[in-house]
């Protein structure tokens, strides 16, 4: 079901898209290659791996492991027959790991390990982005729209990142908007729908 969403965005475009493949859906190197290979083959232009584990006991895969992971991710997404960007994540901000030091370790390891483009989600201060950027050759991705985070895009370009996400930012600035309204609906019996797009725009931007 993932590899069709994957097919059908990739084919309702010309821009390239890149996939958040979380932890291409297993442990083992060889799950995760293949993961990438199968990913590549839908279309897509690119795809992350990420060091996160998804256990609390133990959030972070090891470190040899994870740099394992991402070699393994590297070769495949190397050796189809089109370009496939790997970006390689170090989630150690993510699951409250602020180990700025392991964080550089790691990306260095994943660039080394054949890794793209390089991310450490969770980063907010000029001087963390700043010292990722400064300690890899690979461009850098930050996230932006997440709480303590309140550089705009020119001054992370000034520091040296080349590409920015937003995550599920959007979505939830239009689920505020919605459960606002909807707060207002059900208390006061109002109807607050002044920043609502019109149905002809809308239904303009679905048109095929």
């Amino acid at each position: 079901m993932t590899l069709a969403n994957f097919g059908a965005i990739a084919a309702a475009t010309d821009l390239p898209v890149s996939a958040d493949l979380q932890g291409c859906f297993g442990k083992d190197p060889t799950v995760v290659a293949e993961t990438i290979r199968l990913a590549a083959a839908t279309g897509l232009a690119g795809g992350s791996i990420e060091d996160a584990t998804g256990r609390a006991d133990e959030p972070i895969y090891a470190f040899d492991l994870a740099v394992e992971r991402v070699r393994a991710a590297a070769e495949a997404a190397h050796a189809g027959p089109h370009p496939f960007t790997l970006t390689a994540r170090a989630e150690n901000f993510l699951v409250g790991r602020r180990d700025l030091a392991d964080t550089i370790r790691r990306l260095q390891a994943y660039q080394e390990a054949g890794a793209d483009v390089l991310y450490a989600p969770g980063l907010t201060t000029r001087a963390d982005i700043a010292a990722v950027v400064s300690s890899v050759d690979r461009p850098v991705n930050v996230l932006a729209g997440i709480a303590g985070m309140d550089l705009d895009l020119a001054a992370l370009s000034a520091l040296g990142v080349k590409r920015v996400s937003v995550g599920s930012a959007l979505a939830r600035v239009a689920f505020g908007a919605f459960l606002r309204a909807a707060e207002a609906m059900r208390t006061r019996g109002t109807f607050e729908l002044g920043d609502a797009v019109s149905y002809a725009d809308l239904s303009g931007m679905f048109d095929p």
